[in-house]
C-alpha cells in the first residue's frame, strides 16, 4: 500500500508540473498569473478541493500534453460560502475544449445546480479543440449543452474573462449572472485567425472583443477589471449581494449605517429644482444606501440608467435610476435592455428593487426605431409586470410619458410610488404640451409671452405630485430629506414578516436581448 500511495502522489505532483502549468502570457499586466493562481487568488485559503487533477485527454498521445485535459475543477469557499468553481487553463491546448474538458465541466456544474452551489467560471481559450469536435461523432459530443441553456438561474453563475476567449468560454459568459472582463483582453464567438479564414475579414482579437466593444457597445459585460486581482475582487464583491442559491436569501450583513439617517442639504440641493439642469445622480444614490454599500453594474452601457446593487439596513437591494448627465436621463434601446436583464437578475435571487425616477421620456427617432424601440419599451414593462419581488418607485424630479410605466410607476406592481414635492409628472413636458395643444392660441395671441407664462403656471400644478396624490393614485408625497428612511421603513415591514421572497416567474428569462 505504501508504494501505491507514492505512486499517486507522484502521478499528482506530475500533473501539477507538467508542461502547459507554469506560465501565463495571454494577459497585458507585469506579472504572469496562472489559471491555477487565479484560482487560488479568488478562494478562501486552503478551501479548494480540486477533482479530475489525474484527467487529461482520451487522443492517442496527448496525455502528456494535457493535464487536467485544459481544465481546472473543484470544491471552494468563497466568503465563508461553499461554491463550485472553474479555471480554464489556456496554456493546455490554448485552453481549447476536448472531450474530456467537456465531461469534467459538466460534471462540476451539474453537482453545482443539483446541491445548491454558486458556480464561479475563470474564462480564456480558444473553444472547440481540432480535431476532437471534427466528423459527425466528434460534432454530436460536443454540441452545446443543454445543462447551460436551461441553467434556469438555478445557482449564481458568475465569470470573469481573465484571458483571451472565443467559443466556450464565450457562451458561458453571456450566459452568466455577473461578467467582468480583464483589460486587454478580447471575448468573442470566434478568434480573428478563423475568422479570417472563414470571411476574409481581417481584425485584432481587441478590435473584435475587447472591454470598449463589450462594455460600452454590446453590454455584454458588467464590469471591467484593470487587474486580475481587481476582476477576482468583483467576483466576490458581486457574490456578497447574492444568495447561495434560488431558494436562499441574499446574504444579509449587520448595518453600519443608521436606518434613521436624514439626507444632508447638501444632498437635497443636489438636485435642481429646474428641470433641465443637469447632476449626478449617482451621488444621490450614494446618500440614500448604506455608506459605501453600492456596485455599480454595466456602468459604460446604457450611460442614461443606472443599475446597481446597494444594501438598505443590511438588506440587498437592487437600484435602477435615471442618470440626467447623460441624454438628460433619457432612456434608449440600451437603457432597455439593461433595465430588463437587471429586474429580470434581482428578481431570480429575491432582491427588492428600489426605482429612482428622473426620466424625461424616451429617446425616439429613425435611429431608435431602426433598433426596435417600441419592442424594447414592452419588454421592459413585460419584466416589470412579471416580477414579483417587493418594488418601491420614488419620482424625485421629473417621470415623463410611458417612462413613468417603465419605472414602475403606478398600475405597474410596485407596492409603494411617492415623489419629492419637486417632482413632475405627466404625458410629456410643459413646454413641448403647451406648443402641441395651444399652438394656434398662442399663434393668434396679442400678447404670446404672457399668455405662455400663464398657461405654464397652469401646467406646473397639474403635473405637480399632488392632484396625483389627492385621488391616492400615488402613495405619498415625501420630504427629500427623509427617503432613506422612508425606504427602510416601508421594505422592513416586507423582510420582518419573511414574505418578500419572489415566485421567481423571470428566472428562465434570456440573459441577454
Amino acid at each position: 500500500m505504501r508504494d501505491l500511495i507514492d505512486d499517486l502522489n507522484k502521478r499528482k505532483q506530475q500533473a501539477l508540473t507538467l508542461k502547459g502549468q507554469s506560465r501565463e502570457t495571454n494577459r497585458e499586466e507585469s506579472t504572469d498569473v496562472t489559471a491555477r493562481e487565479c484560482l487560488r487568488r479568488l478562494v478562501d485559503e486552503d478551501s479548494f478541493h480540486e477533482f479530475g487533477l489525474l484527467s487529461h485527454s482520451d487522443v492517442s498521445g496527448m496525455k502528456e500534453r494535457s493535464p487536467g485535459d485544459g481544465v481546472i475543477g473543484g470544491l471552494a469557499r468563497v466568503g465563508g460560502r461553499q461554491a463550485v468553481v472553474v479555471a480554464i487553463d489556456r496554456h493546455v491546448l490554448a485552453g481549447t475544449e476536448g472531450r474530456v474538458h467537456l465531461r469534467k465541466w459538466e460534471h462540476l456544474d451539474e453537482f453545482a445546480v443539483s446541491r445548491g452551489l454558486p458556480i464561479f467560471h475563470l474564462g480564456e481559450g480558444g473553444g472547440l479543440r481540432i480535431p476532437d469536435g471534427m466528423g459527425s461523432d466528434g460534432i454530436s459530443q460536443s454540441m452545446m449543452p443543454m445543462r447551460l441553456l436551461r441553467h434556469g438561474r438555478q445557482v449564481p453563475l458568475l465569470t470573469a474573462i481573465i484571458g483571451d476567449s472565443f467559443g466556450g468560454p464565450t457562451w458561458v459568459a453571456v450566459s452568466s449572472d455577473f461578467v467582468t472582463q480583464l483589460s486587454g483582453t478580447a471575448m468573442a464567438a470566434v478568434g480573428p485567425r478563423m475568422l479570417e479564414i472563414a470571411t476574409g475579414e481581417r481584425i485584432s482579437a481587441r478590435e473584435l472583443g475587447g472591454v470598449k466593444i463589450q462594455g460600452e457597445i454590446t453590454g455584454q459585460i458588467d464590469h471591467i477589471g484593470q487587474t486580475v486581482d481587481e476582476s477576482l475582487d468583483a467576483l466576490r464583491k458581486v457574490f456578497s449581494y447574492l444568495p447561495q442559491n434560488a431558494d436562499s436569501e441574499p446574504l444579509y450583513l449587520p448595518p453600519t449605517d443608521s436606518p434613521d439617517r436624514m439626507l444632508n442639504d447638501d444632498t437635497v440641493n443636489l438636485v435642481p429644482t429646474e428641470r433641465t439642469k443637469p447632476y449626478d445622480m449617482r451621488r444621490l444614490t450614494r446618500a440614500i444606501f448604506d455608506k459605501g454599500s453600492i456596485f455599480e453594474l454595466r456602468s459604460g452601457f446604457g450611460r442614461a440608467l443606472l443599475t446597481s446593487f446597494a444594501r438598505l439596513d443590511g438588506h440587498v437591494v437592487g437600484v435602477i435610476a435615471n442618470q440626467p448627465l447623460y441624454q438628460a436621463g433619457a432612456a434608449g434601446p440600451d437603457e432597455a435592455d439593461k433595465a430588463t436583464e437587471f429586474i429580470c437578475l434581482c428578481d431570480s435571487y429575491h432582491i427588492p428593487l428600489i426605482f429612482l425616477h428622473d426620466i424625461p421620456g424616451f429617446r425616439v427617432g429613425s435611429v431608435a426605431e431602426r433598433q426596435k424601440m417600441p419592442t424594447k419599451i414592452m419588454v421592459w414593462n413585460q419584466a416589470l409586470a412579471w416580477s414579483t419581488v417587493p418594488k418601491i418607485s420614488v419620482v424625485i424630479r421629473k417621470s415623463i410619458g410611458a417612462a413613468y410605466s417603465n419605472m414602475a410607476g403606478p398600475g405597474m406592481g410596485s407596492d409603494f410610488v411617492v415623489a419629492w414635492p419637486s417632482a413632475e409628472i405627466s404625458f410629456t413636458g410643459s413646454e413641448v404640451g403647451i406648443n402641441v395643444v395651444y399652438k394656434k392660441a398662442l399663434s393668434e395671441a396679442s400678447d404670446p409671452k404672457a399668455l405662455r407664462q400663464e398657461l405654464l403656471a397652469q401646467w406646473e400644478f397639474e403635473v405637480s405630485p399632488y392632484p396625483a396624490a389627492g385621488k391616492y393614485l400615488i402613495h405619498d408625497v415625501i420630504e427629500p430629506a427623509t427617503t432613506r428612511k422612508f425606504l427602510v421603513r416601508v421594505l422592513s415591514a416586507a423582510w420582518e414578516t419573511g414574505r418578500w421572497k419572489s415566485a421567481r416567474r423571470l428566472a428562465n428569462w434570456p440573459t441577454g436581448f
